[in-house]
C-alpha cells in the first residue's frame, strides 16, 4: 500500500533534503508545495493575474501564501499522485491549519490524505534544529537555476557557482535573505506549528527527529521512523 510522509519543521531544518532522499532511494513522489508555488507565480504567462500577483509579493517578502489558493494547489495534486498509486512526501505543507484541516466549506490536506492513502499509512515527521543553525544554513544556501537543487553549504561548496549535477548557474533565492527568513521563521512559529498540536489531539503521532546532524544521518532516523509506524 503506497503511503504519504509529511515533513515539518521550521525554514532551514532540511525538510526538502530529507523528502528528495525520499524520492531518489524509496519511490516516494516529493511534493514541493514551496517550490511549486515558486514556479507558479513566477510564470510570465500568468504574471498579469491578480491572484498570482498577490501570492508573488506574499511568497517573496516570506510571508505564507494565501491559504485558498494554496490548498488548491495542493489537494489537487495530491488526489493525482495518490490515485495513481505513488508514495507522497511533503516537505513543510501543509503550512496553515485552514490548509491541513480546511472548514465548513473546504476539505483540508489531512482529510485528502486520509481518504486517499488510509489514516495508517499517512505518516508525520518534526526535524527540530536551532533557530539560529537554520538561519545559517538557509543564509548561505544556493540553489541551481535549472534544476532546482539545493546545494548544502559546507567548506568544500561555498564557493561553487555552478551546479555540480546539471552545470546551470546557482542563485541565492529571495526568500533566503536573513530578514526575510526572520519573516519565515515567525510565520512558522505562529501558523504552521500548532498544527501538531492538532496532528496529536487527533491520534497522529508526530516523530520527532534531530534535524541538526548531516542528512544521511538524520535520513536514517526517519526511515527507521516511518518502518516502525507500519
Amino acid at each position: 500500500m503506497a503511503k504519504a510522509v509529511v515533513i515539518y519543521g521550521p525554514p532551514g531544518s532540511g525538510k526538502g533534503t530529507q523528502a528528495n532522499l525520499l524520492a531518489w532511494t524509496k519511490n516516494f513522489i516529493h511534493f514541493d508545495t514551496g517550490k511549486f508555488i515558486e514556479e507558479a507565480i513566477h510564470n510570465p504567462e500568468k504574471a498579469s493575474n491578480p491572484q498570482v500577483q498577490e501570492a508573488r509579493k506574499q511568497f517573496d517578502s516570506g510571508v505564507l501564501v494565501t491559504p485558498s489558493f494554496v490548498l488548491k494547489i495542493t489537494t489537487e495534486k495530491t488526489k493525482e499522485i495518490g490515485e495513481s498509486g505513488f508514495n507522497v512526501a511533503f516537505s513543510g505543507s501543509p503550512r496553515t491549519m485552514f490548509e491541513a484541516f480546511g472548514d465548513d466549506k473546504n476539505e483540508g490536506l489531512v482529510a485528502v490524505l486520509e481518504k486517499v492513502y488510509g489514516k495508517d499509512n499517512v505518516n508525520f515527521v518534526f526535524l527540530r534544529i536551532d533557530p539560529q543553525v537554520a538561519i545559517k544554513r538557509n543564509a548561505n544556501r544556493k540553489v541551481c537555476s535549472l534544476c532546482a537543487t539545493a546545494i548544502l553549504y559546507n567548506d568544500s561548496t561555498h564557493h561553487h557557482t555552478e551546479c555540480p549535477l546539471c552545470g546551470a548557474k546557482l542563485r541565492t533565492r529571495a526568500v533566503d535573505n536573513p530578514e526575510v527568513l526572520q519573516t519565515r521563521i515567525k510565520e512558522y512559529e505562529e501558523r504552521t506549528k500548532p498544527i501538531i498540536a492538532e496532528l496529536t489531539s487527533r491520534g497522529y503521532k508526530i516523530n520527532e527527529i534531530d534535524g541538526t546532524p548531516s542528512p544521511y544521518v538524520v535520513f536514517d532516523s526517519l526511515k527507521k521512523a516511518i518502518t516502525n509506524n507500519e
